[in-house]
């Protein structure tokens, strides 16, 4: 039982909820530092995480082989219509709806804390890194649903499946989680995070969510050549 994501689950709802009390109280100059102050620190964690690849090729070509195919099938899109879809079955009228269920869901999920986190979760039950996430990721939570709106909030749903599904699934099959993978893993959502950061500073549009297969692809090379 994901016990640690449900309660990470409970902490971004509470800080969307604030998030959204708030949002219209802020003048349109501190939401706009505090985006950019966001975009700064979403840098900084990316690079760090980056920073614990072990196999450099082995993670240009995860991101290489990700991003193709996730623009041949055009995820991005996918993605999209999912949050119109959920927008027009909440009847929300805010225009960056699904900009901010994309942008929370990666800088919520797509992380080491989440791996980490997970995957300690489901070989031993420890829920320390979870807990401590769910605290961050509350008071992140804030700042984004005052930004983007109640979109920020539903990022719950895919957090439920990826973030539940790795520590079920590191329950099931614990010997394939090598410390080796979890930092392949970590760097490459190090380099996704380095992406929605960029975005958040609004130096250029990357279409990050293109290149969430490369998560995929670097499990299955760091399986292979390991």
């Amino acid at each position: 039982m994901p016990i640690g994501t449900f309660v990470n689950i409970i902490a971004v709802i509470i800080g969307s909820l604030i998030g959204l009390l708030l949002g219209s109280k802020f003048p349109e100059k501190i939401k706009v530092i505090a985006f950019q102050s966001l975009g700064l620190i979403s840098l900084l964690i990316g690079m760090q995480m980056a920073l614990k690849v072990e196999s450099p090729l082995t993670l240009i070509f995860s991101i290489l082989m990700g991003a193709i195919i996730g623009e041949f099938i055009n995820l991005e899109k996918i993605f999209d219509n999912v949050g119109e879809l959920l927008k027009q079955k909440v009847k929300s009228k805010n225009t960056r709806f699904t900009e901010g269920l994309v942008t929370a869901f990666i800088i919520f999920c797509i992380g080491s804390m989440t791996f980490v986190g997970s995957i300690n979760e489901g070989i031993s039950g420890d829920k320390t890194l979870l807990l401590t996430k769910s605290m961050l990721d509350g008071f992140t939570s804030i700042a984004l649903a005052s930004t983007f709106g109640i979109g920020v909030m539903f990022s719950v749903i895919p957090m439920l499946i990826l973030q539940g599904g790795l520590t079920i699934f590191a329950g099931m099959f614990q010997p394939f989680f090598t410390p080796s993978l979890i930092n392949q893993l970590t760097a490459t959502g190090g380099i996704l995070i380095l992406g929605i950061g960029i975005n958040l500073l609004d130096l250029k549009k990357i279409k990050v969510i293109n290149m969430l297969p490369a998560l995929l692809v670097i499990i299955l090379l760091t399986l292979i050549f390991s």
